[in-house]
């Protein structure tokens, strides 16, 4: 069993930035991929940015590319997500998830893990 838990969410105003985290416990953690999802008011839960545990390739949804950066800290079981030039569409609740599959980094059904999620609120 692996448990995930965020920080770091907040209000912040439109461009700004915030930094979560994402903790992960548990003695069989050991992901292929750890990634952020996000879900705002009425809509389906999306992609954000994944990476690569052992080899630390990112990837990223085109919404956020170039003003996100997704990070982890193998020795600490965290990872994080630096989100820059914020918007108010960024506003949603995010969620960290922990993959152990190979391929499909960007699709929900290939997390088994999810942490409870953190609230992010950007005002214009």
């Amino acid at each position: 069993q692996v448990q995930l838990v965020e920080s770091g969410g907040g209000l912040v105003q439109a461009g700004g930035s915030l930094r979560l985290s994402c903790v992960a416990s548990g003695r069989t953690f050991g992901p292929v991929f750890m990634a952020w999802f996000r879900q705002a008011p009425g809509k389906e839960r999306e992609f954000v940015s994944a990476i690569d545990w052992t080899y630390g390739s990112t990837y990223y949804a085109d919404s956020v590319k170039g003003r996100f950066t997704i990070s982890r800290d193998n020795g600490k079981n965290m990872v994080y997500l630096q989100m820059n030039s914020l918007k108010p569409e960024d506003t949603a609740v995010y969620y960290c998830a922990n993959s152990n599959i190979y391929n499909d980094y960007d699709r929900e059904s290939r997390y088994n893990y999810w942490g409870q999620g953190t609230q992010v609120t950007v005002s214009s």
